[in-house]
């Protein structure tokens, strides 16, 4: 293939190099993935006005997320087993990010740990906790956030179960993969894949295996979050949470005007509206037609950014359009990771940035944050 010029282009790519179970991972969504093809879509139905005969000289994307400065208001989401989409992947898609001006989200369940991550970058990153059971391991887990010098905790409130993801029962998914001959096979079909994973020791749930109590041994996702994501948190947990870590905090995972009324009364310093990709409640809105009535629900009380199906840079303008100071990318990373390693971690931020760039110039903008709902058709 020529230079990938969208994130589609890298997303083939990926295709072809990653093996199915772990593809598959990235590119999945609950049950019948209604919701996960509606973060998608949704966004083609927001039309943009163009304008013309106006300055479009010396453009800038710089802003904050959370008063800390970015180049462009896009932060690498957290996404669990990144580290098999290629060896080291959380290392790799963090110094890019680093290098690129934008916040890079360390998953709890990543496959490098937070310390393998702060050991690679010189900035620091942000760190996306997931309660478990036991308390005493998510203390451990924010001190080390703590120690590692991360900037900002990441809450994820949308997870307390894990939906049902076809794909992955059907694939066996596991980290390391399990030896049958399924699994044998998907990976004799990608050698550089299997190349790259030889020569790294990072293929267990770095932040997890040798921490937790009684824990010597996580394969898959789906039965460590059985048995030790808490069903019972709750908003009274936040305070808790927010006092420990005494840094910035953001709650990922809000979906409805009311939880994000509670979110302010945390204290949080934003929310991500956002519907875990798709991967969680099939069926529920799609994250960028809930955008708006958060934004009216909390009006300026907390900063609100948007995570889920954003594929290119005309998708950030848009959720910026309707209020959002800041957005999240999660498989367009993923693709860019898999295809081609951090250069292509590197490509997926380029081609948003142009995208986002160019889109915003011929909207007859030149600042990043004069962007509002002036630019959004609103003849639909």
């Amino acid at each position: 293939m020529a230079t990938p010029l969208t994130i589609a282009d890298l997303k083939k790519l990926a295709q072809r190099r990653v093996p199915k179970m772990f593809f598959d991972y990235a590119d999945s969504g609950a049950w019948t993935e209604s919701t996960y093809r509606a973060n998608e879509s949704d966004f083609s139905q927001i039309k943009l006005r163009q304008r013309v005969l106006v300055d479009m000289s010396n453009r800038s994307l710089e802003t904050t997320m959370i008063g800390q400065k970015v180049s462009m208001p896009v932060a690498l989401a957290p996404t669990g087993m990144t580290g098999m989409q290629h060896a080291d992947g959380e290392m790799l898609a963090a110094r890019a990010a680093e290098e690129f001006g934008v916040p890079f989200t360390l998953s709890t369940m990543s496959i490098c740990s937070i310390e393998d991550v702060a050991s690679v970058t010189t900035r620091p990153f942000w760190f996306q906790l997931y309660v478990m059971r036991d308390r005493d391991f998510v203390l451990d887990l924010i001190r080390r956030a703590r120690a590692a010098k991360c900037s900002a905790l990441v809450l994820t409130a949308d997870l307390q179960i894990l939906g049902q993801r076809h794909k992955d029962l059907r694939n066996g998914l596991s980290a390391p993969p399990k030896f049958t001959p399924k699994h044998l096979w998907q990976m004799a079909m990608r050698p550089f894949w299997c190349l790259d994973m030889l020569q790294t020791k990072r293929r267990f749930f770095g932040n997890i295996v040798g921490h937790a109590k009684n824990v010597a041994n996580v394969a898959s996702v789906s039965t460590f979050a059985h048995e030790q994501f808490d069903p019972q948190l709750s908003w009274s947990d936040v305070a808790w949470i927010k006092e420990q870590w005494g840094g910035p905090l953001i709650i990922k995972g809000i979906l409805d005007p009311e939880d994000a009324r509670a979110a302010v009364d945390t204290g949080a310093d934003a929310i991500i509206v956002s519907n875990h990709g798709g991967r969680q409640l099939d069926g529920a809105s799609s994250s960028i037609s809930m955008l708006p009535k958060i934004i009216d629900a909390v009006g300026d009380r907390i900063e609100v950014h948007l995570d889920g199906g954003i594929r290119s840079g005309q998708d950030v303008l848009k959720a910026l359009a309707l209020g959002a100071k800041g957005t999240y990318i999660g498989r367009p990373f993923l693709y860019g990771l898999g295809a081609m390693g951090k250069e292509g971690v590197t490509m997926a931020l380029g081609i948003i940035r142009k995208e986002m760039d160019i889109t915003m110039a011929l909207c007859g903008k030149r600042d990043i944050n004069d962007v509002n709902s002036s630019i959004i058709d609103g003849r639909q």
